[in-house]
């Protein structure tokens, strides 16, 4: 069983060993480790990927946890295996509904085999939605949109969450919180193509270089904000030169993001693709 084992908190001496030492003294095998010092933050993470045989996940995530205690650290162990079948999605929202409306919809006909467990929104533009599809609402914003990302991920713990999706949630999420959930289970939805187009802006930076190609991207989320070498899928559409940039946003924000996000979830909850070193490879079957 692949099992992946996060650790995030202080930065101090000692943290990596008693976990390495425990899994690997449980004769685990070590397929990727990775290990962050973000000094501005006084962070350490860790992400230890592994594979062990089913029956001892139970016993693994009390020793780690136990682990976590003692450090003073923010202990995950999680397995795409675990509920491979149906994993749990969280959908996270800001203003746009056609991404979120979109991935509601493929997964209520069942072309993608999940579980949406709950919406979360910095704002509540979206929680329509929610109600319309019967699924929980939780809000995080304060009333300028400012995001709580600790509530964010005591929401995400509380519904055993195996992906988050990001549906044009147009916050950036801590270095601390995409660790927490780091190793493929953070899904990013960006509404212009990677790497050339990034940032807030992409169709206005597109349309003034004169571009007829426009696109979105769905890719995995590290801590370098649209980083571009973890992509899932991107979807493309073409305009004619004549076309303003009002219906230039308007077809990519209708049409192509919806399709460019469902697409890249499909292919995650599917285990057609993982992220392996920070680079997005086919999962070998």
């Amino acid at each position: 069983m692949e099992i992946i084992v996060t650790a995030v908190g202080p930065d101090h001496m000692g943290l990596a060993d008693p976990i390495i030492h425990y899994v690997t003294g449980q004769g685990a095998n070590i397929a990727e480790i990775q290990m962050y010092d973000h000094d501005e933050e006084a962070l350490f993470a860790m992400l230890c990927r592994i594979n062990l045989p089913s029956s001892e996940l139970a016993s693994l995530r009390d020793a780690i946890q136990e682990i976590g205690a003692m450090k003073d650290l923010s202990i995950r162990v999680w397995s795409p295996e675990e509920r491979a079948t149906r994993p749990r999605i969280a959908i996270c929202t800001t203003y746009r509904q056609e991404p979120p409306l979109a991935l509601l919809e493929a997964v209520h006909k069942g072309d993608i085999q999940a579980e949406i467990a709950v919406m979360v929104g910095n704002r509540d533009t979206c929680q329509s939605l929610a109600k319309e599809f019967d699924i929980d609402w939780r809000s995080v914003g304060d009333p300028n949109g400012h995001a709580d990302d600790e509530q964010m991920v005591e929401i995400f713990d509380e519904y055993e969450i195996d992906y988050v999706v990001l549906a044009r949630y147009m916050r950036v999420l801590p270095a601390s919180t995409c660790w927490k959930y780091a190793g493929g289970r953070i899904i990013n939805l960006h509404h212009g193509l990677l790497p050339s187009f990034p940032g807030l802006r992409p169709y206005h930076d597109a349309f003034a270089g004169r571009m007829l190609t426009y696109g979105a991207t769905c890719h995995f989320i590290v801590p370098e904000l649209d980083a571009g070498n973890q992509i899932i899928f991107q979807s493309t559409f073409t305009v004619p030169p004549s076309m303003k940039l009002e219906g230039v946003i308007q077809r990519g924000q209708q049409d192509n993001e919806p399709h460019c996000l469902v697409e890249g979830v499909r292919r995650v909850v599917d285990r057609e693709v993982q992220l392996h070193f920070q680079r997005v490879v086919a999962r070998q079957p």
